[in-house]
């Protein structure tokens, strides 16, 4: 009889404490209940249900790791949990968690004054608003520092020219914390929806991340005053460290896209019957999902390693880099094998690992490229940099 959870064979909820386990499983089950039954359409029409925010706001998942003004103050590992059971419904669903939690909130909480963070961090918190966040440009993602947008002070005002690209949330999103260039270096700006000036268009025909809201955005002359700038982030350290933030999140939501493939194409393959036997029989196929759990295994592991750096205040960015270059890696190598085992039926949306595939094309490559997270390894390993 095959395993209802394949992470039983590794016995890893004896690693968590009871709160740990408590919150995976009240968004396991949130997600079983609210997600999966409709996730397929979602994809397919590419609709993201703008009003699934609330619910995680009830649930206290959108900005959980962080402390007051309406936030749950969980710990690094049960926010990274939480993401792994919201990506196991889909990488969409986990991005916008993502999003609101670790970019929009986090730039406020962490560089925001009281006034800013009183007057959205709740508000954010419950679902009752949606942020985004704007640094990647047209021509500029993976150099966030060749950035384009500007910002110009005119008296007390600044003004504020330029664009944004692949901006999760960007059209429903009830404020966008921007990053431009200025006299001073990098700074953010928290751009409220309707403002004049300001603008999103949502971006259509994508193959991945269908169940999300992708955005450009626009600013043209957009006028803000003083009040609207981050008064304590200033240079490119400051995107960076809620990247950072953002990148631990997807580190435990790869293990989520991968555990959710395995299990499906596991169960598939006992049910499976081909030469008068169950596909499961086969030594292949056996020896495909013990490849697969293998890495599943030890990329969990080094999620909840990282999650008790992070906890513990020693997480460093070289080490995110290494959770999300293997775990991303590893999980769409899974997706994409379970899809064989299923032969034919694989693709269709009646079963997830071609969808989640087709999502890890994107988180492959968002928050950071394989290439750049491979850069960073190396710069720690060698001590140079060949990123110039």
């Amino acid at each position: 009889m095959a395993l209802s959870d394949v992470t039983e064979l590794l016995d890893f909820d004896s690693l968590l404490s009871d709160e740990e386990l408590m919150i995976q499983k009240a968004t396991r089950d949130f997600v079983a209940k609210e997600v999966r039954p409709h996730i397929a359409a979602w994809f397919e029409e590419g609709i993201s249900p703008k009003e699934l925010a609330t619910e995680l706001g009830a649930l206290g998942l959108l900005g959980m790791h962080l402390e007051g003004y309406g936030c749950a103050g969980t710990n690094a590992v049960s926010y990274g949990l939480a993401c792994l059971e919201l990506e196991a419904g889909d990488s969409g669903l986990r991005s916008f968690v993502s999003v609101q939690g670790s970019l929009s909130m986090f730039s406020i909480w962490r560089y925001g004054s009281e006034e800013q963070k009183q007057h959205w961090l709740p508000r954010l918190a419950a679902g009752d608003a949606l942020g985004c966040f704007g640094l990647t440009e047209p021509d500029f993602g993976s150099n966030p520092a060749g950035m384009r947008t500007r910002a110009v002070r005119d008296g007390a005002d600044w003004v504020l020219n330029g664009s944004k690209m692949w901006i999760t949330n960007g059209s429903v999103a009830d404020v966008a914390t921007v990053w431009a260039q200025t006299e001073d270096g990098i700074r953010g700006f928290l751009v409220e929806r309707g403002t004049p000036g300001f603008s999103a268009t949502d971006i259509h025909h994508k193959l991945s991340l269908r169940a999300s809201t992708t955005s450009e955005l626009a600013l043209e002359d957009v006028r803000l005053p003083a009040s609207a700038l981050l008064p304590e982030a200033a240079g490119l350290a400051g995107p960076l460290r809620c990247l950072n933030e953002a990148r631990f999140g997807i580190v435990f939501g790869a293990m989520g896209a991968a555990r959710d493939s395995l299990q499906s194409a596991l169960d598939y393959s006992v049910e499976r019957v081909q030469f008068d036997r169950p596909i499961a029989a086969f030594q292949l196929t056996q020896a495909k999902l013990t490849d697969m759990a293998l890495e599943y295994y030890k990329g969990l592991l080094l999620a909840l390693h990282l999650g008790r750096r992070k906890d513990a205040g020693t997480l460093s960015p070289a080490q995110v880099s290494l959770g999300k270059l293997n775990n991303v890696r590893e999980a769409i190598e899974i997706a994409r094998t379970c899809r064989t085992i299923m032969g034919g039926a694989g693709i269709t949306t009646d079963y997830p690992p071609l969808r989640h595939a087709n999502n890890l094309e994107s988180v492959l490559t968002y928050e950071g490229t394989s290439e750049v997270h491979q850069l960073s390894i190396g710069q720690a390993l060698t001590g140079f940099s060949a990123f110039r």
